[in-house]
């Protein structure tokens, strides 16, 4: 053994003991393993912060960005709220939600797919009087399986590609790994669907942010434009599009007269309607009903780049706005924001918003400009509430991001773009055409993921070129020369998917991957079913809430333990091992033509 593989593989230990302790950020762990390999010559000067460079990097801020602007679109959100509704079972519920997300993680960054479906799944066990435990498991299990569909879904599948791009010439494309990924997403999401009975029961999951502050119910005053589908239907018709969660309780008609409405009232066009609302189903009501909320013009920044923001606040004691309305304080005029909902516990509101008294205790929603409105938060005496991307007011086409990623994606399948520069343009043009804000699109993107890539990809280069990987493979070839083909790929699997859970699953591949690439060379076998093992493996991690980022999100909503993972998650790794091993092969032979 030289120096420089001892001084890796001391850098390698250093940096899992570090992963499994959590004492630092993974992405500060990184950077301290790109820093001591720089500084012990392991990484050349010059190959130091080429990763940053990579396209993966590329590809990944920009699906982050992609994803995002779906997500606020609010078409995932209105298309579930109607399935959701129709399905009575448990089983069905969880498969339809696990399904959703598992799909959809082939082309959107699967924590942020599950991160779009978890409140969905929240109001779901809550209006079905089920606990939300029995949901979020087998969503986020699912998100990490929908992740290997494509080369995209999930950072190990990108990883991947640059290893064999390093190792063979070439890398992965958009679909080679649908083959695999595709049918061991469907037989997982079938496991899941009957599987959750494996989660114990009398989990109590923390209040999500929507909830953290007991807001009852939102009132918020809307106009019924000529557009809206509801024109000319009643009001009962609007509160069951709403599913329970909306109540109409006034109608504002006739210079500012107030009505009390029955079911049966019929909606005309420009009608005034004052909302009680559940908080978290408002802004997809809203959007789903084509009702505009009522508030005045602000005065134009001299900033071009000054985005119209929401904050949400609760009013404090000393507040100016205690016992006074907005009319009589001029709001708009004096602050230049609006009011676009208030929120008060306990009590029902059937007065304009403008004519509304303001008490110690309420929740308001104000929108303004982003570069005053936390100043002017703070001047009325407020206290911000945790940011929950409400989007209130904010008029955007459920279908644009859609259309432009699914360009991208023909693009990118048909061989007329490089996946980073389709996917880059993609993510430019749904800026360009206003789906989502510069500001949006800056806070979409997981910079540290951004950072830890970015360092660890030298890293796991030098271990290749130090011969560091070759000693493993040959430690591990010695093991697999005594085994068939098949079972040698398994074992890699295997292996991937034991790791991951005490390092972070891109480490997992840029350790793994040159090493499945030199076991697969001593073996005389093609890699690239050891290739795709690595990535697979270290895409699934189901035994542990630490080794991937959407086990820990559903940890304290659903109150899990730590043990609690293995019990739906140890069948499910068998069920990957020995089914994700069999796909592999047929997909990727071991002797290539």
């Amino acid at each position: 053994m030289t120096l420089h593989q001892a001084e890796a593989f001391l850098i390698v230990a250093g940096m899992l003991v570090l992963f499994v302790s959590e004492r630092l950020r993974y992405d500060v762990v990184a950077a301290l393993a790109l820093s001591a390999a720089a500084l012990t010559g392991i990484v050349p000067p010059q190959k130091a912060f080429q990763g940053f460079a990579n396209p993966v990097i590329i590809i990944i801020a920009s699906v982050l960005v992609l994803g995002r602007a779906i997500a606020v679109s609010g078409i995932l959100e209105t298309s579930m709220r109607r399935l959701i509704g129709r399905l009575k079972t448990t089983s069905l519920q969880v498969g339809a939600l696990t399904a959703c997300v598992t799909f959809l993680s082939a082309v959107m960054k699967n924590v942020g797919t599950l991160g779009i479906f978890m409140p969905i799944a929240i109001q779901t066990a809550r209006q079905s009087g089920r606990s939300v435990s029995l949901y979020l498991m087998p969503m986020a299990f699912g998100s990490l399986v929908g992740g290997t569909i494509t080369q995209i879904g999930t950072s190990p599948n990108l990883l991947i590609s640059a290893v064999r791009q390093e190792t063979q010439g070439r890398p992965f494309t958009l679909f080679d790994f649908t083959p695999v990924g595709l049918p061991l997403s469907i037989a997982a999401i079938v496991f899941l669907a009957f599987g959750w009975r494996l989660i114990p029961r009398g989990r109590i999951g923390q209040a999500p942010p929507e909830r953290k502050f007991e807001i009852d119910e939102y009132i918020s005053e809307v106009r019924l434009p000529a557009s809206s589908p509801l024109v000319n239907k009643t009001v009962h018709d609007l509160e069951s599009l709403g599913e329970g969660d909306v109540t109409v309780t006034a109608i504002v008609r006739d210079s500012d007269h107030h009505y009390i409405p029955a079911g049966h009232w019929v909606l005309f066009t420009g009608d005034l309607l004052i909302l009680e609302a559940d908080p978290i189903a408002l802004k997809p009501f809203l959007q789903l009903a084509g009702l505009e909320t009522v508030g005045g013009h602000l005065a134009a920044s001299h900033r071009k780049s000054d985005q119209l923001e929401v904050a949400e606040a609760i009013i404090l004691a000393d507040s100016p706005l205690v016992g006074q309305t907005v009319h009589s304080l001029h709001l708009r005029q004096r602050y230049e924001v609006n009011l676009l909902a208030v929120g008060r516990n306990g009590q029902r509101i059937t007065t304009r918003l403008r004519n509304t008294d303001f008490r110690v205790g309420d929740t308001v929603v104000l929108q303004g400009r982003e570069s005053t409105l936390p100043d002017i938060v703070t001047k009325l005496g407020c206290l911000p509430l945790a940011e929950r991307n409400l989007a209130i007011g904010r008029r955007r086409s459920p279908f644009l991001a859609a259309i432009i990623l699914g360009a991208a994606l023909i693009a990118i399948a048909g061989g007329w773009l490089h996946a980073e520069i389709g996917f880059f343009v993609a993510a430019m043009l749904v800026i360009l055409f206003k789906t989502l804000t510069p500001k949006e699109a800056y806070d979409a993107i997981d910079w540290p993921i951004i950072v830890m890539l970015g360092c660890l990809i030298p890293v796991g280069e030098a271990l290749k070129e130090t011969g560091a990987t070759d000693l493993i493979a040959a430690a591990l070839s010695s093991i697999a020369v005594h085994l068939p083909g098949e079972l040698a790929v398994a074992l890699l699997l295997g292996v991937a998917m034991l790791v991951t859970p005490f390092m972070h699953h891109a480490a997992a591949v840029l350790v793994m991957g040159p090493v499945a690439a030199s076991i697969a060379g001593n073996l005389h076998f093609s890699p690239d079913a050891f290739l795709m093992a690595v990535a697979l493996g270290a895409s699934c991690d189901f035994l542990t809430p630490i080794g991937h980022q959407n086990n820990l999100l559903v940890m304290g909503p659903g109150g899990y333990r730590f043990s609690d993972y293995w019990r739906l998650g140890l069948p499910l790794s068998i069920l990957v091992l020995v089914f994700g091993t069999w796909l592999i092969l047929r997909a990727w032979p071991l002797h290539a033509s």
